[in-house]
């Protein structure tokens, strides 16, 4: 996979009622082989608790929709039917719970995995909750 071709350019985050609208544009395509994730990182301030939400692809499909609590370690598995993409931006209707208890002076970056390595980290996010 040439992951040149799926940099991250800007990830928005938005709230929609019960659900947390995350939008990640690519600066070019999703990998058509291969695997890629991305997602957010979102914690409370003093990074005490700390959440990962992500959309995973494979072979430019995707195949997982999750977040993972690091204090609780657990993970839940949302219906694909929550995502949407083109060639070059990615969409995830989380559900807003999944970042409850974090504050409204949380921390929020965005991030990308291609084939199992970490990509890109701490990429910015703009928020709208």
């Amino acid at each position: 996979m040439d992951t040149k071709d799926a940099l991250l350019k800007q990830v928005s985050i938005k709230a929609q009622d019960s659900t947390l609208v995350a939008t990640f544009d690519l600066d070019g395509t999703i990998p058509g082989s291969g695997a890629y994730v991305v997602g957010l990182v979102a914690a409370s301030p003093d990074y005490s608790s700390q959440r990962r939400l992500g959309i995973e692809f494979m072979n430019g499909e995707p195949i997982a929709f999750y977040s993972f609590s690091h204090e609780q370690s657990t993970e839940e598995n949302y219906d694909l039917s929550g995502v949407t993409h083109s060639e070059n931006s990615i969409t995830g209707h989380f559900p807003l719970a999944a970042i409850n208890g974090l504050g409204k002076s949380h921390v929020m970056t965005g991030f990308s995995e291609a084939d199992g390595r970490e990509f890109q980290s701490g990429v910015p996010v703009d928020e709208a909750l």
